[in-house]
């Protein structure tokens, strides 16, 4: 399995760094082609941009180039679906979600020299625009509109909760490991969905190289283990989280499955 964690995902453009991500949970992943696809858009790009002299006037430009003409979008019929999370799928397709569209227009702004960052906002990731002496303004990649302070904090306030105050610390830019973070956890939550176990163990084991002792990875190792009838694998697992956590809400559910698969015969593979 490649060793995720070692890459410099810094010293490389987000897109980039999801393929890596990508290929290491499904080698079937078309990254040389989508590592192809990316340039000639950029080089498709330069050529539109080439007139647009003031700077702002060329993001919007890219705006309208990427969301109008080229026919990227939200999916919004199948937002859950784990081919919105692969970046070669979305470059395909057109469609994906929040942090799949924004890598892809991240990876165009910042190679045409324009002031773009990426947020993880509680809710979905934005892009962040920062012109010299103007106040930073955000973009939904799902549509590519601009987004206003107050929609950004309806949006906090469903995410979490009516008390919920936005603070700089939600609009901060982030580095890309953060982001990769995020979309892992965000890859494993599809691939359960969609009950691809094998993909999603690849997961959980990217995650735990990380992070070796995460109880809660390590739970949902033992949930994987036990849908592929690798029982006595996802005993010790859940019983590594019941003895890590045993105050958490899950602890008191898993100590009576792990009796019950415990009185069943083990199937060792």
């Amino acid at each position: 399995m490649v060793e995720l964690f070692d890459e410099d995902f810094d010293a490389i453009e987000l897109a980039e760094s999801a393929l890596i991500l990508n290929k290491a949970i499904n080698p079937k992943t078309n990254d040389i082609w989508a590592r192809n696809e990316l340039k000639r858009l950029l080089k498709e790009a330069e050529l539109a941009l080439s007139h647009e002299v003031d700077e702002q006037q060329r993001f919007d430009a890219l705006l309208r180039l990427f969301y109008h003409q080229w026919g990227f979008s939200g999916d919004q019929e199948a937002y859950y679906e784990s081919s919105n999370a692969f970046v070669d799928k979305v470059l395909e397709s057109r469609k994906g979600i929040p942090v799949s569209l924004g890598s892809i227009l991240l990876y165009l702004g910042r190679k045409l020299g324009l002031p773009v960052s990426g947020v993880t906002f509680p809710s979905q990731f934005l892009i962040k625009l920062e012109w010299f002496g103007e106040a930073p303004k955000f973009i939904n990649p799902f549509n590519g509109e601009y987004v206003s302070k107050q929609v950004l904090r309806a949006w906090l306030i469903g995410h979490s909760g009516p008390l919920a105050k936005l603070k700089p610390s939600h609009l901060k830019s982030v580095d890309n490991p953060t982001v990769i973070g995020r979309w892992l956890a965000l890859l494993k939550s599809t691939l359960l969905r969609e009950e691809r176990y094998t993909l999603a163990l690849k997961c959980t084991d990217l995650a735990l190289s990380f992070v070796p002792d995460d109880p809660y990875e390590i739970r949902d190792r033992g949930f994987i283990y036990q849908q592929l009838d690798c029982h006595q694998v996802a005993l010790s697992d859940y019983q590594y989280f019941i003895d890590q956590c045993p105050d958490d809400p899950a602890a008191e559910l898993l100590k009576n499955q792990v009796n019950a698969m415990s009185l069943t015969q083990v199937t060792v593979h």
